[in-house]
């Protein structure tokens, strides 16, 4: 009988455990640059784009390590339209009623030239608040720790109210 209760125990253990699927790391939610701006007319936030390239090591990184992180997918659905656009796109893009095309002489698409005004680095995190068309390019690879201050400025409004240089200054991190 002791034997017969084992056996059940372990069994029940057993198809419990296998029924267990670990949780999946957490994913940014990416918007295509039109929902972006459908979304922008519903309710204002920052729309934070990922300038990356296909053959770009970091920016492979980023998304695995930044990206992926906990707090920043969490903070990022929160207060931000994330947007992913390939520098080296060949499609025609529009964005606020004017139209980007593909650069051959520089390889990339006119978009990334304008968001990194002419600076080309991958990545490139550009942030455009929702009361500006002036996008806010920050060239290379960030931790989430270092990523939070940049988004707290933004995310928080901060940016309305005092420089980025006075922010950082009395910024108390908390990832």
């Amino acid at each position: 009988m002791q034997r017969l209760k084992l056996l059940v125990l372990f069994v029940g253990i057993v198809t419990v455990a296998s029924a267990y699927k670990p949780k999946l790391p957490a994913k940014t939610r990416w918007y295509s640059l039109q929902d972006a701006s459908a979304e922008l007319k519903k309710e204002k936030r920052p729309v934070l784009i990922d300038l990356y390239t296909d053959w770009c090591g970091w920016c492979k990184v980023m998304d695995k390590k930044t990206y992926s992180d906990k707090n920043v997918v969490e903070y990022l659905a929160e207060k931000f339209y994330p947007v992913k656009v390939d520098a080296e796109s060949r499609e025609t893009i529009v964005w606020k009623d004017k139209t980007f095309k593909f650069n051959p002489a520089y390889r990339t698409n006119e978009f990334a030239m304008f968001l990194s005004n002419g600076q080309l680095s991958y990545p490139t995190t550009v942030i455009i608040p929702p009361d500006s068309d002036e996008p806010q390019a920050i060239p290379g690879y960030m931790t989430p720790k270092e990523f939070e201050l940049i988004l707290k400025y933004f995310g928080e409004g901060a940016y309305k109210k005092m420089p980025f240089d006075k922010y950082e200054k009395q910024f108390k991190g908390s990832w």
